[in-house]
């Protein structure tokens, strides 16, 4: 398994160009022990970027790094057939810039991210189920001429949970179109994490890693980065290793199955994202050595 890290982990720096450039981001995942870098364009913009872009491919081959997938946001499940049709047209031409970076997975979301609780039940996930499959497939054919595999991934708190991301893989019915599985994101929707990739773990073409600290909603937790589940308990980013997850057992689960691809941490939590990001992977690689 080659372990990495999201540029998403990196994103206090990245934004604007704060502290740190895409490129010199790479750099640092480099040296600290990533063998391949995931391109997510929070903090930056790659529409309309060719310099940008090429900067990125450039510096990963100087480094010797690896990009491993580009991953956006997308809502493909608009009210209008008129943004449906936008909307698909426009993850199309990053599935233009994922060629241009020279990635073999791209990751594209079905829904947007934040949708009020009450819009997340499985009322709507039926009502709108059609124009994801039919979303998904005309994305993934778009794909195919460059090599490049989409995939969606268990995101969010409406595409999201093993059964209703199992049923649009199966919809979908492309091998053009796989799964980006993330360890943690089971919780958002109140899975246990362990059934959850128990059962779409044989979909997974890319793997992200990442751990939380879960909290009853029964109290107020305060300052701090929570966030709400769909059922109300609160969750917050952690160290890998650090949080609720049993690690361990995930990365013995994801080994026993055979998977050998690409895994990218995915660090958001209230520590230094160098600190975190670095102690995060040195964590996966003794533990993935250990089991």
């Amino acid at each position: 398994m080659k372990i990495g890290l999201s540029t998403y982990s990196l994103v206090d720096l990245i934004r604007d160009k704060k502290e740190m450039t895409v490129p010199e981001a790479l750099e640092w995942i480099a040296n600290n022990g990533g063998e391949h870098a995931e391109i997510v364009p929070f903090g930056f913009d790659l529409t309309d970027n060719d310099p940008l872009i090429h900067q990125i491919a450039e510096k990963s081959k100087e480094l010797k790094i690896e990009l491993s997938a580009y991953s956006i946001l997308a809502n493909l499940i608009p009210e209008s057939r008129e943004e449906f049709e936008e909307e698909i047209k426009r993850v199309q031409m990053h599935v233009e810039i994922a060629r241009k970076l020279g990635v073999t997975y791209m990751r594209h979301d079905i829904s947007a991210f934040f949708r009020p609780a009450e819009m997340n039940g499985i009322k709507n996930f039926e009502k709108d189920f059609p124009k994801m499959v039919e979303a998904c497939k005309r994305i993934t054919e778009y794909a195919k001429q460059y090599g490049i595999i989409t995939t969606v991934e268990n995101h969010g708190f409406f595409v999201n949970g093993s059964d209703r991301v199992e049923k649009l893989l199966l919809a979908v019915n492309d091998d053009n179109f796989k799964l980006t599985l993330d360890v943690g994101n089971f919780m958002c929707v109140d899975e246990n994490p362990i059934v959850g990739i128990k059962k779409i773990l044989p979909y997974a073409a890319m793997v992200h890693l990442k751990d939380f600290y879960l909290r009853s909603g029964d109290h107020d937790m305060g300052e701090g980065y929570w966030f709400r589940t769909n059922n109300g308990d609160y969750l917050r980013g952690a160290i890998f290793g650090h949080g609720e997850i049993n690690v361990r057992k995930v990365l013995k689960m994801i080994k026993d199955s055979g998977y050998d691809g690409y895994a990218s941490l995915e660090f958001e939590g209230m520590e230094d994202c160098r600190t975190g990001s670095k102690i995060g992977m040195d964590n996966i690689r003794r533990i993935w050595n250990e089991i």
